[in-house]
């Protein structure tokens, strides 16, 4: 078995909790060590010391595959703000008055979030209806492609 790259474990769970990307700690041990890394080995680190995910998944917010080309669309954007909200992760300055701003639309419409993945747009506001029991409108069927990995 080749060499343990983790060089001191404690510094990488400390760079965790500030909330630190992996690229900024690929960077990092190149620059302070002279080892290459990935994504991966970090992500793996991470599950296996039981560390909080940093990205939220809400399968029941976000219940759809989203196609590439609609992934960075300004809806899934505020459905993701909410989704760590929820969670009780912290948000910046900027994205708490996002959110906040884009669910009081959402309310004064009396508008749900829709996907159609079919569509140019992808992601629509259309009117609430009665089943509606939160900020979107449910699919029959979830297509999340992949469940929450950190739920037990």
């Amino acid at each position: 078995m080749g060499k343990r790259k983790i060089q001191d474990e404690s510094e990488v769970i400390r760079w965790f909790e500030e909330g630190r990307t992996y690229a900024w700690m690929i960077d990092e041990y190149k620059r302070k060590y002279g080892i290459e890394t990935v994504p991966s080995m970090w992500g793996n680190f991470r599950r296996r010391r039981g560390l909080d995910r940093r990205i939220v998944r809400d399968d029941d917010l976000i219940p759809w595959f989203v196609k590439e080309e609609h992934r960075w669309a300004y809806p899934l954007a505020m459905l993701r703000a909410e989704a760590r909200r929820r969670a009780g992760k912290e948000l910046t300055e900027a994205d708490t008055s996002r959110l906040t701003s884009w669910l009081e639309m959402l309310a004064e419409n009396e508008a749900v979030v829709h996907y159609d993945e079919e569509t140019e747009e992808g992601f629509f506001y259309v009117p609430r209806h009665e089943e509606d029991d939160d900020i979107i409108h449910r699919p029959k069927k979830k297509t999340t492609p992949r469940p929450n990995a950190d739920k037990g």
